[in-house]
């Protein structure tokens, strides 16, 4: 009979071990307290920021990380890569509050091996975590359809969008200008000042070819309204 530890994939133990990694200890209290109910799920460690986890999941030896993309200083963009190329065999879910149209792509090309938004019911998460174990990919039905179009129209309208020349950073501005917020509440929102904000709405201006800031704003709020 063959032996399960050695078998593909990660180590799955009696209880597979989970890492939590979100900037707001509501969300992390909330989190642990869903997946330990679980008989084959336990949280075994959890972080603030990308500095914290990295400092902490040596020795957490995780199965899989859940990561929320929008993290103070570093991005969860950044954790991921880092997962990816130094922790191959643990596995990376994104767990975020931007919409799975914007951000699930580019969460899978840095490394994570599945994409759930924040408002879903809890049983989404249970079951995204569950297929990562299982080595699959987890993405709604609908992602995964319009990645298999693009896979396939590889010079899409999409893909021709300036949007697609933006920089994670830029794209984070850029989506919180359609929702309304100020400069000032940007800034706080990402833990940086003022001016750096206004740094990069200067670059989204000049990559989107706009010239006013009401412009930035009108296509920002298009944009939105459209996901």
């Amino acid at each position: 009979m063959a032996n399960p530890a050695s078998s593909a994939g990660p180590a799955r133990h009696l209880r597979a071990k989970i890492f939590i990694v979100d900037d707001h200890a509501v969300v992390r209290r909330g989190l642990r307290a869903l997946l330990d109910e679980e008989p084959d799920l336990a949280v075994c460690g959890e972080a603030a920021s990308v500095e914290e986890a990295l400092a902490l999941i040596p020795g957490a030896k995780p199965d899989v990380v859940i990561v929320d993309l929008s993290l103070p200083g570093r991005s969860g963009f950044e954790l991921l890569k880092v997962l990816r190329d130094v922790y191959p065999h643990v596995r990376a879910l994104a767990f975020s509050m931007h919409q799975e149209a914007v951000e699930a792509e580019r969460a899978l090309l840095a490394g994570a091996r599945g994409y759930v938004m924040k408002e879903e019911p809890p049983s989404v998460l249970r079951d995204a975590i569950r297929r990562v174990l299982d080595g699959k990919i987890h993405v709604s039905a609908r992602m995964a359809e319009r990645l298999i179009e693009r896979s396939t129209y590889r010079r899409g309208s999409l893909l021709d969008s300036p949007l697609e020349r933006l920089s994670i950073r830029e794209r984070e501005v850029f989506e919180m200008i359609g929702r309304g917020f100020s400069t000032r509440q940007i800034a706080a929102s990402m833990n940086l000042s003022i001016k750096t904000i206004e740094t990069y709405r200067a670059q989204l201006k000049e990559k989107l070819n706009v010239r006013t800031s009401t412009e930035l704003v009108q296509m920002a709020v298009s944009w939105k309204q459209r996901l």
